[in-house]
């Protein structure tokens, strides 16, 4: 089977999409398939085309439908494309933020039209994308995500940090884009600082919206005394970088389900994370083992902080979490049980007349 997937950004740009497309296509190349991935945002009208005479894929599948559709339809690159199978997986922005803005609604309605199998990882997005689109619950097809780490580097971030015997480094693993709420949780943390002065705060993430990446190192700039801004950490050292961490964040305002929080788990760290759907269909999913993490409002600074200084405060409940982390970790689904569950809906898709 060959197999092309669109997505907003690729490997090895240090962002969610491109951490997720890459781990699909190391587990579907070790199950056999050819798998090519095409950055949207690094392409131009004739690169698809031209992939698409080399590689000769059976079927394409477009990850984040509005982002990863747009040499499809905006465009007009792929017009002969249309006769190829697509199968679709929506992004957390694709429903919960794109689809109230009426030029992007029918975007995402027509790209969701078009597919023959919408792939999800969540059940919360299965039955939100049902709600909204009545008219594609028979297409959808859920895949449970996985997590995996891509080498065992050491890294020392608590160094870069600086990081003392004792201090509670916090770790947002994060590209930088007002989605992510990045500059909003560097801004709590100022008030957690100033009430416990033995806290650290780590971000990491390539500057995705240049202007929000501005305001945000200045801010850092301006509260180097704890905190601090990795651009890359190299992908083979993120595992080194989570295990070092006290507490994992993830302050999204969207997510379909967060590569970070499943990451978290799969280091034994406790989280912090925004109170939204995608992040709450983790705790839904995980109670039989108990809570691994607190979630906060993200529109409550104040709820924000005092989760954070809750969880500096109480040794034992970060103990707990993590326990708790990697209870649910040997129960995570494999790579590779991932890509049997996409290989299944690939097949339906090529199966499928409609």
């Amino acid at each position: 089977m060959r197999i092309l997937i669109l997505t907003p950004s690729a490997f090895p740009a240090l962002t969610g999409n491109a951490i997720t497309t890459e781990r699909w296509r190391r587990s579907l190349t070790n199950k056999g398939m050819a798998v090519e991935v095409l950055s949207v945002d690094g392409s131009d009208r004739h690169t698809l085309p031209d992939l698409l005479q080399r590689f000769h894929p059976d079927l394409i599948h477009v990850h984040h439908a509005l982002k990863g559709a747009g040499l499809l339809i905006n465009r007009q690159a792929g017009l002969e494309t249309i006769s190829l199978p697509l199968v679709v997986s929506p992004g957390g922005t694709d429903i919960n933020q794109d689809f109230a803005e009426p030029g992007r609604k029918e975007s995402i309605m027509r790209v969701m039209m078009m597919a023959r199998v919408i792939v999800t990882q969540s059940l919360e997005m299965s039955e939100n994308l049902s709600r909204r689109i009545p008219a594609v619950a028979g297409k959808i097809v859920n895949v449970p995500k996985a997590s995996s780490w891509f080498g065992d580097e050491f890294y020392d971030i608590r160094k870069i940090a600086n990081c003392k015997p004792g201090e509670i480094l916090f770790f947002l693993p994060a590209g930088l884009r007002p989605v992510k709420g990045n500059l909003e949780c560097l801004l709590g943390m100022e008030r957690v600082h100033q009430m416990r002065a033995g806290i650290r705060f780590v971000a990491a993430g390539p500057a995705i919206d240049r202007e929000y990446a501005r305001q945000f190192e200045h801010e850092v700039g301006r509260l180097s005394a704890f905190a601090t801004w990795i651009r890359a950490i190299p992908p083979a050292a993120m595992r080194s970088a989570y295990e070092a961490s006290d507490i994992v964040l993830n302050a999204s305002f969207s997510e379909g389900l967060s590569n970070s929080l499943l990451e978290a788990m799969a280091a034994g760290r406790p989280f912090l994370a925004s109170d939204i759907p995608g992040n709450r269909q983790l705790a839904l999913s995980e109670t039989s083992k108990g809570p691994s993490g607190l979630f906060f409002d993200p529109h409550d600074v104040s709820d924000f902080t005092d989760k954070a200084v809750q969880l500096t405060d109480d040794a034992q409940l970060r103990i707990s979490f993590a326990q708790a982390a990697r209870l649910k970790r040997d129960v995570m689904p494999l790579p590779e049980e991932e890509a049997d569950g996409l290989i299944a809906a690939y097949k339906l898709a090529l199966s499928s007349d409609c």
